[in-house]
């Protein structure tokens, strides 16, 4: 009786082959393309939520930067150094120094313009409501970096148009529409008498913008108690003092 042995070809050929270097990598691509879209389930990536710290990062420097410097003589250079990444990486979020100052005014003023000029609650008054306006922008604008934003706008706006331009549009012509809106409520129930404010918003805000401005020149030699002077600026407008 003969027994038939196994030659290296036939252990071959019952061997399943392994696949090569090459084959391998292609089926684990198309294993992957064939899974479900579960993964698009997770929550962001790390690489997200650096890009966003390094985001915020360069606007936190800049407004360092405006602040010491003034917007004409900060470089995206000192940004970058002073954020610690590199310059180009400013340039994947922003397009030029004036975006970048854009960006400052759209996330610190932009949000706080419509608390400002809010209507006032069903049944309260607009006194009430200008009150709160005058303690919201004392404690959140006068005495703190925004602040120091509005003052680069006073300061340099004259000589850069383009971001003049972009306040007044995105804040100043917002803000001058809630406070028309509040005074014609005013005038409607009697509160305000003086009709010509409509027309002239500007003048019951104008002691806002004074505070700005005397906290960052004379603040250190002379403090001022900016919710009380608009209060007193109220009182002008309405005839009247309430008890503090």
């Amino acid at each position: 009786m003969s027994s038939q042995r196994t030659g290296p070809s036939q252990a071959a050929a019952a061997k399943p082959a392994k696949p090569r270097r090459g084959e391998e990598a292609a089926s684990g691509r198309a294993s992957k393309r064939a899974l479900p879209k579960a993964a698009s389930l997770k929550p962001p990536s790390s690489r997200a939520t650096r890009a966003a710290e390094r985001r915020q990062a360069i606007i936190e420097a800049a407004l360092d930067e405006f602040v010491a410097r003034g917007f004409a003589a900060t470089r995206l250079d000192d940004v970058a150094r002073r954020a610690g990444v590199a310059k180009g990486t400013i340039y994947l979020h922003f397009k030029d120094k004036e975006a970048l100052f854009q960006e400052l005014i759209r996330t610190a003023l932009v949000p706080l313009i419509g608390r400002l000029a809010a209507p006032p609650p069903a049944g309260g008054s607009v006194r009430a409501a200008l009150e709160g306006f005058a303690k919201t922008f004392a404690q959140e604008v006068v005495t703190t970096r925004r602040g120091d934003i509005v003052r680069l706008i006073v300061a340099e706006g004259a000589r850069f148009p383009a971001i003049a331009d972009f306040y007044y549009r995105e804040v100043v012509s917002r803000g001058m529409a809630g406070m028309r809106a509040l005074i014609e409520l005013g005038i409607a129930s009697g509160e305000i008498r003086q009709q010509g404010l409509t027309r002239f918003p500007q003048i019951v805000v104008a002691p806002a913008i004074v505070a700005v401005i005397w906290q960052g020149l004379f603040g250190r030699h002379s403090p001022l108690d900016a919710t009380e002077m608009l209060r007193v600026h109220l009182d002008l407008i309405f005839g009247e003092r309430r008890p503090t």
